[in-house]
């Protein structure tokens, strides 16, 4: 670009189509690069890490630019999309025969032509469907939410599998469901002030519920939502601004959606974000999912058995019918061990079809995908065959059957069309298969004929010129032409030799001859028309897959759901896990529980887990549990919130026995930060978390308390305990964990009769702290703080210290009752000018008899242990 006021036509065409990325990453197809100018070629560059260069000038100043090749774009495009981006591709929607001659029509020099470019797609988090794009074993869920008279409505999809849900609820429990879906992106109306951080924003006027039902009809070709289920206004007008923003990032092409789904809250068991955080459900604490529940719970042999097995663990069911029958089918693989192990390698040679599926509606498929689908349903009718001749079939398996079958003509055209492997470019061919079209087939043959006469007359053209080293080659430039080196150039630059002068290259020189015209004229119109005639075929395939995509998503789900009762089946075999028994009740009764993540954790190391009974029942249903820091409290309290969570997500669990009554809500907290973000502290996000629990608790919900009040001074921390613990007890009436290290709570147990107190067991040996992991009943006899101080390596002065300021504190209290009393009493520093203790002679005779090994002396040794204790009294 040269320096100019006036912007060259190529810039004018970059800033018009920079307007209309609306602040997005503009990618500026130039050849075979997608190239980035000015602020976003500085952001590309230092994400992506390539070179920044510049091209040309505008406005005085260079004009920085980047670009990275379409071929690889894809692997970019992710990691800009992972760093918050959004990019908008800039396609050249013409060739450039097609610009001059657009040109010439329009009486413009034809050597001037720029090539017409349009934005064909936004890229954005929730809106990706290739492969290189997405995690295998998450879902990718774009979510809209708007707000309807006081309600708020939410729709969900995942456009790489086609599902979308539809749902409302509470303007205080979105973020609770927001952090069950985990969306990677979120649309809200213009304006709206109560959206999530990070959120796009898209015109009011398409949050609109009546609209958002038209849409529907539209996409799906209905003329009402009946068939589909019953939706709120709320819900509906969700849905048109969902529908809408798809329609505007796809550049008025729709993407693969099936039809909705409504879900009531009703039938799940709510958590809220804190919980969530708490039980590192989907997530460890770092953010990764390794050390995460589902991670330790996942032993699907599928990305689609994966992402549903989340799902589950994401929103637990409520209906205890549909939770036994999914018990029932992790039991059947669980009694068939053979067959299982034959199910799971079926299913890990399975493709991810049901991708693949997304890409082909929407328009981005591949002759690879269309082999995947094809793959995917012919081996779906394979294990359908299978399992109907399995005996004593649970309900479960026999509602998923029929969803196996049925695609029979449909696999047989793709398995006849296509070859065995096809490639994921469709522009060269090769894909559809010998046999399937003669016409085709013709043209590949003329095509190889006239290859072949081509490498004939490589052969002959050699012999004739003598030249050894004469090839013919070919290039997307040029086409074929005939290569000799420079020094054997000039008996072919005579005009009475048949051949023709193209190029000269350093180091060779290029011809062409009127015979190598002619075949390459066949090859190329042979060629091009088999070409053309494969891609028809392409599109032929495509439209009947698309309209078989309902039936295809739903192969797809029944073997995801298969694959997920084998996977937790197999898990339950590993770790000795038992199936739960579910009740409509509010027990809670676990045998032998264990935290299923740490006993995962602690097996690497060949450490053992020690295994906890918990009985919450309707006369015992609030433990307050005490001991030391270390001791197990958090744990014993994490692992019965998760094993009642997996209980319900139709899980077998790691216990020996357990007994679930329902839980409608599940709540966790346990440990707290800082949200600097936000401007709370420790302490306040505490006391939000709390509230949140005495809010919306219910007598059926399962809470799990840990330290409560121990963010702010002692006394208003126990206070703080003290009632929230009677609000539980009496106010809530629900089951209940609570630790705690304020001794004094164990007096609720004269007032509260459904409180019981427990402790986790400890020891001090020989001086050290030993923590048995154990619980036991009754309160703990003291909280072992001094020790646990000394295991975390704080220097001795500073316990010896401590130990003084303790026993001064203990003394105070017994006699006044005031904490703080005869703290002036203790000079400062007293600790560490104390001289070190001597021991005794006496005493270093007692320690080393202690720790003699009596009965491995041999003669000589014990008498020289003998002369050894006589020095030590000298």
């Amino acid at each position: 670009m040269a320096a100019s006021n006036k912007p060259t036509p190529m810039m004018e065409q970059y800033l018009a189509l920079k307007r209309e990325a609306e602040g997005s990453l503009l990618f500026y197809r130039m050849g075979d690069f997608f190239e980035l100018f000015f602020d976003d070629a500085k952001v590309a560059s230092d994400i992506l890490d390539i070179a920044l260069t510049s091209r040309g000038e505008h406005g005085g100043e260079p004009v920085a630019m980047c670009g990275v090749p379409v071929h690889s774009a894809e692997g970019y495009l992710a990691r800009l999309i992972k760093a918050g981006q959004r990019v908008a591709i800039a396609e050249q929607i013409e060739t450039p025969d097609e610009a001059k001659a657009r040109a010439k029509r329009e009486g413009r020099p034809a050597s001037k032509a720029l090539v017409a470019r349009d934005i064909v797609r936004f890229v954005t988090a929730g809106t990706l469907t290739e492969e290189a794009l997405l995690e295998p074993r998450r879902s990718n869920l774009l979510v809209a939410i708007c707000e309807v008279r006081g309600t708020i409505g939410l729709a969900a999809c995942d456009i790489s599998t086609g599902s979308m849900v539809l749902e409302e609820c509470a303007p205080d429990l979105l973020g609770a469901i927001l952090a069950r879906l985990g969306a990677s992106e979120v649309v809200v109306p213009e304006g709206w002030e109560h959206g999530p951080e990070g959120a796009v924003e898209q015109a009011r006027a398409t949050f609109a519920s009546d609209d958002g039902a038209e849409r529907l009809k539209s996409l799906h070709g209905v003329s009402t939502l009946d068939g589909f289920g019953e939706f709120s206004r709320a819900m509906l007008a969700a849905a048109g601004g969902l529908v809408a923003y798809l329609s505007h990032v796809g550049r008025g092409e729709l993407p693969f959606l099936l039809p909705p789904t409504a879900r009531e809250q009703a039938l799940r068991m709510a958590m809220d974000e804190a919980t969530r955080t708490s039980l590192e459900i989907l997530e460890a604490s770092n953010g990764r999912r390794a050390g995460s529940l589902v991670a330790t719970l996942d032993r699907c042999s599928t990305g689609a058995g994966s992402r549903l097995l989340a799902e589950d663990l994401a929103a637990p069911l409520l209906h205890q019918e549909t939770i036994e029958k999914r018990l029932a089918l992790v039991q059947f693989w669980l009694d068939r061990p053979i067959e299982r192990a034959n199910l799971r390698d079926a299913l890990r040679a399975l493709p991810d079809f049901g991708r693949a599926l997304g890409r082909i509606v929407a328009g981005r498929g591949s002759p690879r995908d269309l082999g995947q689908v094809r793959d995917g349903l012919g081996e779906a009718a394979n294990i359908y065959h299978w399992l109907m001749g399995e005996g004593d079939r649970p309900a479960l398996l026999d509602m998923l059957l029929p969803e196996l079958t049925g695609n029979g003509a449909l696999t047989d055209q793709l398995s006849r069309a296509l070859v065995a492997s096809p490639p994921t470019e469709r522009s060269n061919g090769g894909f559809i298969a010998e046999g399937y079209d003669a016409s085709l087939d013709e043209l590949r043959e003329m095509s190889g004929n006239a290859r072949r006469a081509i490498a004939a007359m490589e052969t002959r053209y050699r012999a004739e010129t003598g030249i050894a080293s004469l090839k013919i080659k070919h290039n997307g430039v040029l086409g074929y032409f005939i290569e000799v080196p420079s020094r054997h150039a000039d008996s072919l630059m005579a005009p009475d030799s048949g051949f023709t002068h193209r190029q000269t290259m350093k180091g060779a020189v290029r011809f062409n001859s009127l015979t190598l015209h002619e075949e390459a004229s066949r090859v190329s119109e042979a060629g091009g028309r088999a070409l053309a005639a494969e891609e028809a075929h392409f599109e032929e395939l495509t439209q009947i897959v698309g309209n078989a995509r309902e039936q295809i998503a739903a192969t797809a789900a029944a073997l995801g759901r298969i694959d997920v009762a084998a996977g937790n089946a197999e898990r339950a075999s590993e770790g000795d896990w038992c199936k739960p028994v579910i009740s409509p009740n509010g027990g809670l009764s676990i045998i032998g529980g264990r935290h299923p993540v740490v006993e995962a954790a602690l097996a690497k190391t060949g450490e053992r887990f020690v295994a906890n009974d918990c009985k919450l029942h309707s006369d015992d249903r609030l433990w307050l549990i005490g001991g030391p820091n270390m001791g197990g409290k958090s744990t014993f309290l994490r692992q019965n919130a998760l094993i009642a969570l997996m209980a319900q997500a139709g899980s077998f669990v790691p216990a020996t026995e357990a007994h679930v009554g329902l839980v409608d809500r599940l709540f966790s907290r346990v440990g707290a930060s800082d949200n600097l973000a936000k401007g709370r502290s420790t302490f306040m996000v505490e006391m939000v978390e709390t509230a949140a629990i005495l809010a919306q608790a219910t007598p059926n919900s399962l809470v799990i308390l840990d330290e409560v009040g121990r963010g702010t001074s002692t006394y208003d921390g126990l206070a703080l305990a003290w009632a929230v613990a009677e609000a539980v007890h009496s106010r809530i009436e629900c089951r209940c964990l609570f630790a705690t290290h304020y001794h004094e709570l164990s007096r609720l147990a004269e007032t509260c009769d459904q409180l019981s107190l427990h402790h986790v067991r400890a020891r001090e040996w020989k001086g050290d702290l030993v923590l048995l992991h154990e619980l036991a009943e009754g309160p703990a006899d003291r909280s072992y703080g001094l020790a646990v101080a000394k295991l975390a390596g704080v220097p001795s002065t500073v316990i010896e210290r401590a130990g003084q300021v303790l026993e001064k504190l203990e003394a105070a209290r017994n006699e006044t009752g005031g904490l703080a009393a005869g703290l002036g009493e203790l000079p400062l520093f007293a600790a560490a000018v104390r001289p070190p203790p001597v021991e005794t002679p006496e005493a270093v005779l007692a320690n080393r008899l202690r720790d003699a090994d009596l009965d491995a002396l041999s003669p000589r040794d014990a008498l020289d242990l003998l002369y050894e204790l006589k020095r030590a009294l000298d």
